[in-house]
């Protein structure tokens, strides 16, 4: 009968949940950065847009700090639903590398490819320099036989990309989709008479139902915060919060300023509301 030692010894994880970036970057850092690189650094945490990588020594963070761009991108094209940006470096404990089985894919990637055809894993470098090189060279490696399988250049940031619907990365396509849902909401709170046929040209690309997912989460949002005022009467409410509740009964509405009457305001914001914001003189 196997002992428990013996057992946990010969487990490793079959896959990592699709949801933890952090997860999936540390399963796959081997084949990311290669594994001499991978022996003396380990992806730490992600912080909003930036991976923080450990290394061994002051003298690894020195030269993969030069290297950014190129590990950058070998992690965007190894990981495309990652949205991480920049990378920041620090000395401190660098663990053993630990063995993750292969997930199952129907085909091969180009990087894939040309680390199968390799009968053995290459001797050790014998310097920092030397893995370094070792690095740069397998990372061009690895562009090369993705511009012969046909992979295309991000036009945002240069990575090279299977994105056959545009002519973004999948990261990039993501960013540029929250800049453009950041627009329509900064123009949705200044000026939410506007509407979808006066936004549209002002933001391109945009769709009318990417625009009305930016406005049914807004008006939640407005919601939530005009309920807390509610709540607290005998607060003032600030001014962007009166900002607020006019541009939620435009956005609501969506008719023009000039064609709100007094009723149509109190039925929407309700008496208590009303009487905060306006007081309880129609007129």
């Amino acid at each position: 009968m196997q002992t428990l030692a013996s057992a946990l010894r010969a487990w490793s994880p079959r896959e990592v949940h699709p949801g933890d970036a952090l997860g999936t970057l540390q399963a796959q850092w081997p084949q990311i950065v290669g594994e001499e690189v991978a022996a003396n650094t380990r992806p730490a945490e992600i912080t909003r847009d930036a991976l923080v990588i450990v290394t061994r020594s002051s003298a690894w963070s020195q030269q993969l700090t030069f290297l950014s761009e190129r590990v950058l991108r070998a992690i965007q094209e190894r990981t495309a639903d990652c949205a991480i940006r920049t990378l920041r470096f620090r000395v401190g404990r660098v663990q053993p590398a630990r063995t993750f089985a292969p997930a199952r894919r129907r085909t091969a990637s180009p990087r894939a490819e040309s680390r199968s055809s390799a009968a053995a894993p290459a001797d050790p470098a014998p310097t920092l320099e030397a893995a370094i090189e070792r690095f740069r060279v397998d990372v061009a490696g690895t562009q090369r036989a993705q511009a012969a399988a046909g992979w295309k250049l991000c036009a945002r940031c240069g990575a090279r990309t299977q994105n056959a619907a545009g002519s973004l990365c999948v990261p990039c396509e993501n960013a540029q989709a929250q800049e453009r849902e950041r627009h329509v909401a900064r123009l949705l709170f200044e000026a939410p008479w506007l509407g979808y046929e006066g936004i549209a040209p002002l933001v391109p690309g945009l769709r009318r139902h990417a625009y009305e997912a930016v406005r049914l989460a807004l008006l939640r949002r407005w919601k939530d915060t005009l309920e807390r005022i509610r709540r607290e009467p005998r607060r003032r409410p600030s001014t962007r919060e009166r900002s607020i509740a006019s541009s939620y009964v435009l956005l609501k509405t969506e008719l023009d300023p000039d064609k709100i009457a007094p009723v149509v305001v109190r039925n929407l914001l309700g008496d208590e509301l009303h009487d905060i914001f306006y007081g309880s003189d129609d007129s």
